[in-house]
């Protein structure tokens, strides 16, 4: 009797062990809880027109099929192939990640250099967390029997999405931009600083993770850092362009571009949906630190200097982000 009843707890266990454990390998990771103020969020700008391009033509058609001109008989000819593809609506889903960062910060690292030494460096790098929360959009057709007519759109949520990190540290006041470097030493250091709970990927690192979609009841964000090394200590007003949080884009095609036999896509010029965050630091090239940056756009009571300021961010007004297409 004490036998049977050790083994049937013995298997019991068992049981349930093979039960939770793939529960609670689906459990996300528990992050640090940070202080109010401390992490800042930038809400995903998901926009219905961001969901279709044109009417434009499709040059490829247009001028690189000889003899579309024709008058059928019985059909208009808006309905011909040349009609349609010189008034082309391409459409596609869009959908956009939640971003949110921690403030700009600076460490010294020893960074190894191809002769074999190690060099004492000033890395600039930032914290920051993407998360799926859904509510992408898809184009439907106002009518189900005319899929090329007027279209609505409705939301929809994909169970996971990638982000593929693209930042550009750019100073508006020296013209020069520094793009984000994965440096192992430096991610280490970062890591063992920040402590956020779960492991802080570089840029490599995030492509290949599937960000799951986030809900009020579970936070499934991950976390990434980038870093930048040899800033010029002069900038004082400077932007980051983050790119790839969302998959929009807008394209045209240069005027005389494509000719008949060229590939396809000739002269067509794509630009993508990106996160300005606009930063100053008031301080020297003598001594750099973390705490003279400042996130947003500096206010001076002189309304012209505070004209230049604006210009040196291309701004009409004072913003601390804004998106753009870049």
């Amino acid at each position: 009797m004490f036998r049977t009843s050790y083994l049937t707890q013995g298997f019991t266990c068992i049981l349930l062990a093979a039960v939770c454990t793939p529960l609670l390998a689906q459990q996300p990771p528990k992050i640090r809880p940070l202080a109010p103020g401390v992490l800042t969020v930038i809400p995903p700008e998901t926009e219905p027109e961001e969901t279709f391009s044109g009417p434009m033509p499709i040059v490829e058609v247009v001028q690189g099929i000889p003899n579309l001109e024709w008058t059928p008989n019985f059909d208009p000819k808006s309905n011909t192939l040349e009609a349609k593809a010189k008034r082309a609506i391409f459409r596609r889903p869009i959908w956009d990640l939640e971003f949110a960062f921690k403030p700009l910060r600076m460490l010294e690292i020893d960074i190894p250099q191809p002769t074999g030494k190690m060099q004492r460096k000033l890395i600039w790098y930032l914290v920051y967390r993407v998360k799926n929360k859904g509510y992408a959009l898809q184009p439907k057709p106002i009518s189900a029997n005319d899929t090329n007519g007027p279209h609505d759109t409705q939301a929809v949520n994909y169970a996971t999405r990638r982000f593929f990190p693209h930042f550009v540290l750019r100073s508006q006041d020296f013209d020069k931009e520094y793009l984000d470097q994965v440096i192992p030493a430096a991610q280490a250091a970062i890591q063992k600083r920040e402590k956020p709970g779960v492991r802080i990927h570089n840029s490599v690192e995030m492509t290949g993770i599937k960000i799951p979609l986030s809900d009020d009841r579970v936070d499934r964000s991950v976390w990434g850092v980038a870093t930048w090394q040899d800033v010029d200590p002069r900038i004082d007003y400077f932007s980051v362009y983050v790119r790839g949080l969302s998959n929009a884009f807008i394209f045209a095609d240069t005027p005389g571009a494509y000719q008949a036999g060229d590939q396809p896509g000739k002269g067509r010029v794509f630009r993508f949906k990106t996160l300005q965050l606009n930063f100053w630091r008031p301080g020297d090239t003598a001594f750099e630190h973390e705490e003279e940056v400042r996130f947003g756009v500096p206010i001076d009571s002189d309304p012209a200097v505070q004209q230049q300021i604006l210009n040196r961010f291309d701004l009409l007004q004072r913003l601390d982000h804004r998106w753009i297409y870049r």
